[in-house]
């Protein structure tokens, strides 16, 4: 009931979404997401709130809640992200956080990212190669910011026609398989290369599947951005 369908259309990329929930104990996790369209462009957030059941699932509420009124009223991604702190400030109590990474497409093909701690986007080039958009420094996840430091510096990426930037949560990158390897997310772009976004995020989907050979431990939600040139 949280998690929305996503536009297919964010500004000039096409959007996709999978949510695998990890059945194996039959625990809510606290995986979220959001796509919020504006003229030219759409702010996005992937994030994992820290610890299951009903206590993540009011946690997620709490920042989708709070991340659909800033993205539409704050100027930036620092103003978005400051008025999701706040919301969690009033929410949460000890040491919980929930890890995000913050996205703005922008009408001159840039993406501008901030990142609480999350895993770091895949970001796929229409050749096929890939890399992983690490932030310049680490900062602590959302609700934590009383450890400093004061926050991370947003980072911009170019895409090109053909371009695709892969957010995710640890569930994706930490899954493993029964001898133990965990999940190759990087080796696994070419089953991207699907014409149908929504396809392609099926393909790595059931491969994910294949390489657990079994049910999921955590939630794995993934989100697909595709430049359409």
């Amino acid at each position: 009931m949280l998690l929305r369908p996503v536009p297919r259309r964010a500004g000039h990329l096409r959007a996709a979404v999978s949510y695998t929930s990890a059945v194996a104990e039959a625990r809510i996790g606290g995986d979220l997401y959001e796509v919020v369209t504006a003229p030219g462009g759409a702010r996005v957030i992937v994030g994992d709130v820290q610890g299951k059941g009903l206590e993540a699932v009011e946690t997620a509420a709490v920042v989708l809640g709070a991340f659909r009124e800033a993205a539409h009223d704050e100027a930036d991604l620092a103003g978005v992200s400051s008025r999701l702190e706040k919301a969690l400030n009033r929410h949460l109590s000890g040491e919980e956080f929930v890890t995000a990474v913050l996205a703005e497409i922008n009408p001159d093909r840039t993406v501008t990212l901030l990142n609480y701690g999350h895993p770091a986007p895949l970001l796929v080039r229409a050749d096929g190669s890939a890399l992983f958009v690490e932030p310049a420094e680490p900062v602590p996840p959302l609700g934590l910011a009383s450890l400093g430091p004061e926050g991370p510096v947003s980072h911009r990426v170019t895409l090109a026609p053909g371009d695709q930037m892969l957010l995710y949560t640890d569930g994706v990158t930490e899954a493993r398989d029964r001898r133990g390897a965990f999940y190759p997310l990087a080796d696994r772009v070419s089953l991207l290369r699907e014409d149908d976004p929504e396809a392609a995020l099926e393909a790595l989907r059931r491969d994910l599947v294949t390489h657990v050979d079994g049910p999921l431990h955590d939630d794995a939600a993934m989100l697909l951005l595709r430049y359409l040139g």
